[in-house]
């Protein structure tokens, strides 16, 4: 049986290490992941949005995501869905992306 908060943490964990190529930021802290939803066989589903549907990355971003979750232990399939509702706003920002950014 898998631990599906260690999971969660380690897909996370991983999250952090993609970046909107225009912000200074990973998706994680900008608040792009809306829900991480893992079942007992470790498939993965993601929700996440970009900062705009016109985003350079929109065609490549989410195929980057999926390969980088499936490379963690543990994670079998992985489903992202892109949605642009809601819209993405910069209050989704972690308090630590808000602060780097200068928004604090």
């Amino acid at each position: 049986m898998i631990d599906k908060g260690k999971l969660e943490q380690d897909i996370v964990t991983k999250l952090k290490t993609v970046f909107d190529p225009e912000i200074p930021v990973d998706i994680y802290e900008l608040g792009l992941i809306y829900d991480i939803k893992i079942d007992e066989e470790g498939n993965t589903y993601l929700k996440m949005t970009l900062t705009s549907p016109a985003c350079p990355v929109a065609g490549s971003l989410p195929g980057e995501v999926k390969e980088k979750v499936q490379s963690v232990d543990g994670v079998n399939d992985v489903y992202v869905d892109l949605v642009w509702e809601p819209s993405w706003n910069k209050d989704m920002m972690s308090e630590e992306a808000q602060l780097q950014l200068g928004f604090l």
